[in-house]
């Protein structure tokens, strides 16, 4: 309610001030470039725009948040830099409900991958990927090995061959997942924090 209430009052201030020629324009304006990749470009044009405000105006801590949030979300940091005005206190409100998220360790997912194809995707919570990797790998294992028990030398070699070049990919699928799972939290997690600091539009 506090979170909300101080939100409330945010947009109130916001209306209530003067409207300058451009102003909001200028934090639209910055927010589709951060949605359309050009993070850095968004950061500068704010901070740029805030910097053109009287100290006193209410919208100077608006554009001066949004750029604080935008280059924390470049850097992928999880510490709250200062925000100006109610934003911090909203901000740190939040953040004490909603921790960032813990990021997976992408090589203990391929070390599992590679003991065991389809454990590291188990330890992801990918327990389709961990089904279909191991659906893939382990019949060509136990393949490779019923060849080699019947001394088979060619077949063991390409059973082998086959078998390698899946586990491998198997690995490099963990590996790559973890980190694409960490990027999607921490994307999800700073969007909550970027509403909740009272700051619209979606980057």
């Amino acid at each position: 309610m506090r979170v909300a209430a101080g939100a409330l009052w945010l947009l109130v201030a916001l209306a209530a001030s003067p409207v300058r020629a451009g102003e909001m324009d200028a934090y639209q304006q910055g927010v589709a470039m951060a949605a359309r990749g050009e993070v850095s470009r968004a950061v500068a044009w704010l901070a740029g725009a805030a910097a053109a405000l009287p100290a006193e105006d209410p919208r100077r801590a608006h554009l001066s948040a949004a750029a604080a949030l935008l280059n924390m979300r470049a850097r992928e940091a999880t510490a709250l830099p200062p925000l100006p005005g109610m934003h911090d206190a909203l901000a740190r409100r939040w953040l004490a409900r909603h921790p960032a998220p813990r990021p997976a360790s992408p090589w203990l997912a391929g070390l599992l991958s590679a003991l065991l194809p389809g454990v590291g995707h188990a330890w992801l919570g990918r327990w389709r990927d961990a089904a279909t990797a191991a659906a893939m790998t382990l019949p060509m294992l136990g393949l490779t090995f019923w060849a080699w028990r019947r001394r088979m030398g060619p077949v063991t070699a390409f059973f082998a061959t086959i078998t390698a070049w899946l586990w491998s990919g198997v690995v490099f699928s963990a590996v790559s997942l973890a980190h694409r799972g960490d990027a999607e939290a921490y994307a999800r997690w700073w969007r909550e924090l970027w509403l909740a600091a009272g700051l619209p539009g979606s980057p």
